[in-house]
């Protein structure tokens, strides 16, 4: 009986997976030099995510390609995170999000704007699904650091939807649309 739970679960999990789109951001090649001279490895950057508003990044080592590229996914697939889309297409708001000495900034935009994004940040928001967005990178072009910064930005998007719900206040009062407000505010500044 355990077994068959543990065959669903499985299921489930790879038609999940199935779903995925990964883009591979970099491989670079290390060379280690020994008595017999040097041993190559591999070092490979992925991102994976659902187009749907999940994505992940992950980093894998290896002495072959596949293999360091496998490691990666893994470790990708584990570290995703859900980000809240406006309209399933753009951010809510812009944002900026700093690791080491990459500094990254995320603007919201407009439809028919597309991805406006150097790199590595345009990987993560093709798999994270997002179709308008204008990202500068400041700083460092570090692969690693510009991914982690991207990803220390999306942690911080917030939907306004869950912003009310934790003030205890409705969607519209959180952009200041009050009808009732703006009517006494009216008449006030007249």
């Amino acid at each position: 009986m355990a077994r068959q739970d543990r065959q669903d679960r499985n299921q489930g999990r790879d038609r999940e997976d199935s779903d995925l789109i990964e883009k591979l951001v970099g491989i670079n090649r290390v060379a280690k030099v020994v008595k017999g001279g040097r041993r190559f490895g591999f070092a490979a950057i992925v991102i994976v995510g659902d187009q749907r508003g999940r994505v992940g990044h992950g980093a894998g080592k290896a002495r072959e390609v596949p293999e360091a590229i496998r490691k990666a996914t893994e470790q990708a697939k584990r570290s995703m995170i859900r980000v809240p889309l406006r309209e399933g297409r753009t951010l809510h708001h812009d944002i900026s999000g700093r690791f080491g000495a990459g500094r990254v900034t995320l603007r919201a935009a407009p439809a028919g704007t597309g991805i406006i994004a150097g790199g590595p940040m345009r990987a993560i928001f093709e798999a994270l699904g997002v179709q308008d967005v204008v990202a500068k990178s400041i700083g460092t072009s570090n692969p690693h650091n510009m991914i982690k910064a991207t990803f220390e930005a999306l942690r911080n998007v917030h939907a306004p939807r869950s912003i009310a719900a934790k003030r205890g206040k409705k969607v519209a009062e959180i952009f200041g649309r009050d009808s009732q407000g703006d009517a006494a505010e009216a008449a006030s500044a007249e």
